[in-house]
């Protein structure tokens, strides 16, 4: 996952960064009424909008994770982790910088570099690094709090 993929689901939703929640709902609620696969007969196209819907769940899924308004609400015990917890362990996969904290949080970062990555892994301290570099300046999510289709 990488920030292209971000501005592509935000383009299937048809949404901006700052939707809210109740805006994603409403406009996935729309597209699974538009192409939802058992409003359809033709075989062929039943597969399509299968397709289309399974790509258009991922979306919202993931929007909703990424949301203002979720990391609002989540806030303070990202603040809370990211300031007294240390990082147990820390890898990049696919573009995507997956930190797990001592306290049992997990969360994951979007649109690191790999320069910035790998400069974590030398750094003296990652703790300190990732304080200074990490994160205040990319979009992140809990991965625990993900849902299980996801």
């Amino acid at each position: 996952m990488n920030t292209k993929k971000i501005a592509e689901y935000r383009k299937l939703l048809d949404v901006t960064k700052t939707a809210t929640l109740k805006e994603l709902k409403t406009i996935y609620r729309k597209s699974m009424k538009e192409d939802h696969p058992d409003t359809i007969a033709d075989p062929v196209e039943r597969l399509a909008a299968e397709e289309r819907s399974k790509l258009v769940i991922e979306a919202y899924h993931f929007l909703v994770s990424i949301a203002p308004e979720t990391q609002e609400k989540d806030k303070e015990e990202y603040i809370k982790t990211t300031t007294t917890s240390t990082i147990l362990e820390f890898y990049m996969d696919n573009g995507v910088l997956f930190i797990n904290f001592l306290d049992g949080n997990q969360f994951e970062y979007f649109g690191v570099p790999k320069n910035t990555y790998i400069k974590m892994i030398n750094a003296e301290s990652p703790n300190r690094f990732a304080k200074r570099h990490i994160y205040n300046e990319f979009t992140y999510r809990s991965a625990s709090k993900l849902v299980a289709a996801e």
